[in-house]
């Protein structure tokens, strides 16, 4: 069977590639920043999330690979509910980075007075707050037991079938539609305003939307696109059966798809840094993400992110010199 080896190969490859990636970021903000910005702030929390879900991955490495589960109870509930406060998260921390974008274009003075660094630092505390209290089923419903005397398992156990509907379907709502309805929307109506005014990045703003919002779907639109087909199957009283089977299965290879979600955005920060890799070294990823000259200058004054997000008059000079700052923020 295909699925045990792409399983294993997958979660490697999530760490392998994941681990040092996120710790190398979290290292370059923390050490490296001087003057840490609000994308800063949120890009840290989003590499804490993947670096917690990374960490479970031995775990769930050894199990695939031994055909059994060897942590217990605790072991089974924790781990799976690490991975669903990342996940919560991971999603919620993408939309508020989008939605952030999007009231910076539509309202740029407006929405100055409540970007704060203060604000972003309770938008963050809620975005946690949330997240673990979103993951609480994953505890209700992990169990362990040995089907039919066999090897150990660790999965979700429901009293009912519409009990089970109902848990999937919520996760895919407040995990994956919602938020992504919000990333879709922020980034629809920054494109939107970016044409009719023509300005001047729009082109590489739109490149680099586009390739966020596309990596963002490809690694969890599978995972819940069979969610919601179990729970279709469930409220059908069809949940077993060969077609609930490979269900099951394609679950569980999709589970590990979404691990690589919180390995591909250190790849997409060298990308977008360029030249800054080989100028800036291993400081490329604190270059990249530090403001441009005016944020410098209002930070010390106590300057919000509408003048991060406002930037210069003139736009910089392409080159190694560029910020991501200036490759994504709408705003000449």
């Amino acid at each position: 069977m295909f699925i045990i080896p792409l399983t294993i190969i997958l979660l490697s490859v999530a760490l392998a590639v994941g681990l040092p990636g996120n710790s190398f970021v979290v290292w370059s903000i923390l050490v490296k920043m001087r003057k840490r910005s609000v994308t800063a702030l949120l890009v840290l929390n989003l590499a804490v999330a993947d670096l917690a879900v990374l960490l479970t991955a031995p775990f769930f490495l050894h199990s695939v690979g031994q055909g059994t589960w060897v942590f217990g109870l605790a072991g089974c509930r924790l781990f799976h509910y690490v991975c669903g406060v990342s996940m919560y998260a991971s999603v919620l921390l993408i939309a508020a980075m989008s939605l952030d974008r999007s009231l910076a274009v539509a309202l740029p003075f407006v929405s100055q007075k409540f970007r704060t660094k203060s604000v972003v630092w309770w938008v963050l505390a809620s975005i946690w707050v949330m997240s673990f209290l979103l993951a609480i089923p994953v505890i209700m419903y992990r169990t362990v037991l040995a089907p039919n005397n066999q090897s150990l398992v660790c999965f979700t156990k429901y009293s009912s079938e519409r009990l089970r509907a109902f848990h999937l379907l919520f996760e895919a709502l407040t995990g994956f539609l919602l938020p992504f309805l919000v990333v879709v929307a922020s980034y629809w109506d920054i494109r939107r305003r970016l044409q009719a005014r023509r300005f001047r990045r729009s082109r590489r703003t739109g490149r680099l939307v586009a390739l966020i919002i596309l990596a963002f779907a490809a690694f969890w639109l599978p995972y819940h696109v069979v969610n919601l087909a179990e729970a279709g199957r469930a409220l059908a009283g069809r949940g077993s059966g060969p077609v609930g089977v490979w269900l099951r299965l394609a679950r569980s290879v999709f589970i590990a798809l979404a691990f690589l979600s919180s390995s591909v955005n250190p790849v997409l920060y060298a990308c977008a840094g360029g030249g800054l890799l080989r100028s800036a070294g291993v400081g490329f990823v604190a270059k990249l993400l530090e403001g441009t000259g005016s944020e410098a200058s209002s930070s010390r004054r106590g300057g919000t992110l509408a003048q991060t997000v406002r930037g210069p008059a003139a736009p910089p000079e392409p080159g190694t010199s560029e910020t991501l700052a200036d490759s994504i923020n709408p705003l000449p």
